[in-house]
C-alpha cells in the first residue's frame, strides 16, 4: 500500500507555533476547538504576509463561512506546532484552504482539514471579488497550478 499522507513539505506555506499550557484539556491533550485557532492563525498570517490583507483598514475583509478538522492522533503541550497551509480552490469570491497540523519533534501529523473564507465588503457585508493582490498570493499556493 502506498502511503499518501502529506508531509510538512507537502505544503507551499507553513507556520510554527508554541504550544501553551491552556491549550491543553483535562485529558492532558490539546483541546479540539485549539485546532480551528491554528487554521485561522495560519490562513490569517499568511494572507497578511503575502497578500497585503490589512485585517485593521481594508474595504475587503474575509469571513469564515465553512471549517471541518478531522484528528488523526493527539498532541500535547510543550509540543510545537507545525501548521501546512496549500489552497484547494480560487473562486471568484471565495477560496477554500487545505490545512494539516503536525506536531513535536517527529513532525507527525495530528490533524487536517479544510477552511473556507468568503471575501466582503466591509460595510456592506456582501460578497466581492477577491482583491488581485491577495488572488495572485493565493493562487502561488495553489494545488496542481
Amino acid at each position: 500500500m502506498t502511503d499518501i499522507t502529506p508531509s510538512l513539505q507537502d505544503y507551499p506555506y507553513t507556520v510554527t507555533l508554541a504550544s501553551r499550557w491552556q491549550d491543553n484539556d483535562a485529558y492532558g491533550h490539546i483541546n479540539n476547538v485549539m485546532y480551528y485557532s491554528f487554521f485561522d492563525t495560519a490562513v490569517n498570517r499568511f494572507l497578511i504576509e503575502h497578500g497585503g490583507l490589512d485585517i485593521q483598514n481594508s474595504q475587503v475583509v474575509a469571513y469564515v463561512v465553512s471549517s471541518q478538522c478531522q484528528y488523526v492522533a493527539p498532541a500535547k503541550y510543550p509540543e510545537t506546532i507545525y501548521v501546512g497551509l496549500r489552497v484547494i480552490k480560487v473562486g471568484r469570491s471565495s477560496v477554500t484552504y487545505g490545512l494539516s497540523v503536525y506536531a513535536g519533534d517527529a513532525k507527525r501529523r495530528v490533524a487536517h482539514g479544510q477552511f473556507v473564507h468568503v471575501f466582503v465588503n466591509r460595510q456592506t457585508d456582501n460578497a466581492v471579488p477577491i482583491p488581485s493582490r491577495v488572488k495572485e498570493a493565493l493562487e502561488s499556493i495553489t494545488e496542481g497550478l
